[in-house]
């Protein structure tokens, strides 16, 4: 999970700065061959602040399970998202939502000052999360937030791959993390899709075989036909070798859920070399970080951190908060997980 997450973060920061940029200006800026390394400052979007939340959320969870019976991941998930809404300028009085009457907002990961930063927050994500502070109703696939299938529901759930062993489970229960703020059915299904991509990979198991998993709960949904289409054509792209621009943004922009996958799942495919698949997953004019930090997810789970490219493993933001939630879910889905006073005030069960 270690590769999977800060893979997932160096995509992040390699396309931060070129977000649908068109291609000549990426040219313009970094040369004929577009990205190739961190910038001078690689600092994340809320790409990776999200996946970070929905990490902490995918604890505390499994933290409320073993104390109560109940994991309850949406309704914990959905708390965790307050609490990123708090640190993108909303009072806490205003973010937080019935799930807490606290003053402050509760746990570790959010007395991490760094995290308090506009880092370009999806509309559609900020929107939903202050619709249901203000009201107390949460969305549900059956009771959808929007008509959203903007890349947002997708590119945070890498985590909810942790969240049970069965695939099936793992794509409901992301699916239902990205109806929390997206409506679409592209938007939530490409999630459930991720997730267990995400799962299998984290298991050893292929890409290809990784997506005959997905397929099987994804192609049982209403709504299904534009993923199934995306990662099919994605598949077909990659077969053809030669990466490229042309082909890349054949797939789409990645500002949907289901191109964001497609590319993502393509560049993973097109290349045996990780860093070579971050940098096609980043080169195109669209959603950049959102397609190269779903691809880092992909290519880290597949082959670990040790794949990736030393100097940005060392130089990318959050990676010691990474390392660190990393060794605490090690700790708490562990034979032995902590009982002490402290560990639930840093993981609370809610």
């Amino acid at each position: 999970m270690r590769g999977c997450l800060i893979a997932g973060a160096i995509g992040d920061a390699l396309g931060a700065n070129t977000e649908n940029l068109p291609m000549e200006v990426v040219h313009e800026r970094h040369g004929p061959q577009g990205v190739t390394d961190l910038p001078a400052d690689p600092r994340i979007t809320d790409d990776t602040q999200m996946t970070l939340f929905t990490f902490e959320a995918v604890i505390r969870a499994h933290v409320r399970e073993r104390l109560t019976g109940s994991q309850e991941l949406t309704a914990v998930t959905q708390h965790a998202y307050q609490r990123w809404l708090h640190t993108q300028k909303t009072p806490w009085a205003k973010a937080r939502g019935p799930l807490s009457t606290l003053e402050e907002p509760d746990g570790w990961l959010v007395t991490h000052h760094d995290l308090f930063r506009m880092r370009a927050p999806g509309l559609t994500c900020t929107s939903a999360l202050q619709e249901y502070a203000r009201t107390g109703e949460q969305a549900t696939i059956s009771k959808p937030a929007n008509d959203s299938k903007g890349c947002g529901g997708v590119m945070r759930v890498a985590p909810v791959a942790l969240a049970d062993d069965d695939p099936s489970v793992v794509f409901a229960l992301a699916a239902d993390n990205a109806a929390l703020t997206h409506g679409h059915a592209s938007g939530y299904l490409s999630a459930g899709a991720f997730a267990v991509l995400v799962h299998q990979l984290l298991r050893g198991n292929g890409l290809l075989d990784a997506v005959d998993v997905a397929m099987s709960s994804l192609v049982r949904r209403e709504g299904h036909e534009e993923v199934v289409a995306g990662l099919e054509h994605a598949i077909e792209l990659a077969a053809l070798g030669e990466p490229g621009v042309a082909r890349v943004e054949e797939l789409g922009r990645g500002e949907v859920g289901d191109t964001a996958l497609a590319i993502a799942l393509y560049a993973a495919l097109v290349t045996d070399d990780p860093n070579e698949a971050l940098l096609v997953s980043v080169n195109h004019g669209g959603d950049s970080d959102s397609t190269a930090s779903m691809c880092g997810n992909l290519v880290g789970a597949l082959h670990g951190v040790d794949g990736i490219r030393p100097d940005w493993v060392e130089r990318v933001q959050f990676r010691d908060l990474i390392d660190r939630m990393v060794t605490d879910w090690a700790t708490e889905a562990g034979p032995t997980p902590p009982l002490a006073h402290e560990w639930f005030t840093r993981y609370p069960p809610s």
